[in-house]
């Protein structure tokens, strides 16, 4: 892992950097199927804002001053057994700072902040391409247990 890798919270604040993050994104690969709008940036600082955002996990790997990573979690509750597992809803890292452990050290930050607050599992959906494929398959402590579906409310 990089020397100079931070891992910081992501905070209203920094919405900046993230925005530059997603520029740079699109720029090394132009796939990701949704714009960096008007909308979207209003809906990102409109989150910070909004008590239903509160369980949010939100982390940034930050390299010379730039946001080359982040990751994103929610608290997901049931009364089904009482329990509260994590959802890991996004891990991003751009392609030029891939394989230099930069989405290790964001799960591992996540990891530490769910097992700080009594959260014993992290549930995601794995992407289809074959570099998140491998991501997830290699990490330590995960096994894949059930199919993910996306379900239209």
């Amino acid at each position: 892992m990089e020397e100079n890798l931070k891992i910081l919270p992501y905070t209203q604040a920094r919405i900046g950097d993230v925005l530059l993050f997603e520029k740079r994104l699109r720029e090394e690969e132009n796939f990701w199927g949704w714009e960096i709008d008007g909308d979207y940036i209003a809906s990102v600082r409109k989150s910070f804002q909004d008590p239903r955002f509160a369980d949010s996990i939100s982390l940034l790997a930050y390299e010379d001053g730039r946001v080359v990573g982040r990751i994103d979690a929610a608290l997901l509750h049931s009364h089904f057994d009482g329990s509260v597992k994590a959802y890991l809803d996004w891990i991003c890292v751009l392609k030029s700072s891939r394989r230099r452990g930069v989405a290790q050290a964001l799960m591992a930050q996540l990891r530490q902040r769910l097992r700080e607050t009594g959260i014993d599992a992290l549930v995601g959906l794995i992407a289809a391409n074959p570099e998140a494929q491998r991501f997830y398959r290699s990490m330590k402590g995960a096994e894949i247990r059930d199919e993910g579906i996306w379900i239209d409310p």
